[in-house]
């Protein structure tokens, strides 16, 4: 058994008993950005977390100790992402990167944005164009330091 037969096992659950990530992060008492990159591997949850989300997606005791091992992040399966939507976030940071790059150093100075120190809300914009998908992400800034 691996991390990611949890996480397989995880996902066929969810749709098998028809359950949505907002109601998944509400039982667990955070957010749904947080809670589905947990589920799908990207994250460490704790024993308290783990123990609801085997309780949720039927996982027995050892595939629950599965969940609070830390993985390893940023695992897709592809250098360039294939999948439409995941490519469409890589094709963005291809087009804006530098220019994101240049305004995070224009404001804060020399450093980065942290995915540890990290924010998501993902939420439906309605637009009479057509829905739009709005994503804020907040992450503490890290300058670099001199030593």
């Amino acid at each position: 058994m691996s991390r990611l037969d949890v996480t397989e096992k995880i996902i066929a659950t969810k749709v098998a008993k028809g359950l949505k990530w907002s109601d998944v992060a509400r039982e667990v008492g955070l957010s749904k950005e947080w809670v589905t990159a947990a589920c799908l591997g990207q994250m460490t949850l704790d024993a308290g977390q783990a123990a609801v989300i085997a309780r949720l997606f039927d996982l027995s005791e050892a595939e629950a100790r599965w969940l609070q091992v830390v993985p390893y992040k940023g695992s897709l399966p592809t250098s360039v992402p294939t999948d439409p939507l995941i490519y469409r976030f890589h094709e963005l940071v291809s087009v804006y990167g530098t220019t994101f790059k240049e305004l995070i150093h224009e404001e804060f100075g020399d450093g980065i944005m942290s995915a540890i120190d990290f924010r998501m809300d993902l939420q439906r914009e309605p637009d009479p164009k057509g829905d739009r998908v709005s994503i804020t992400m907040s992450g503490k800034f890290l300058p670099y330091k001199t030593y």
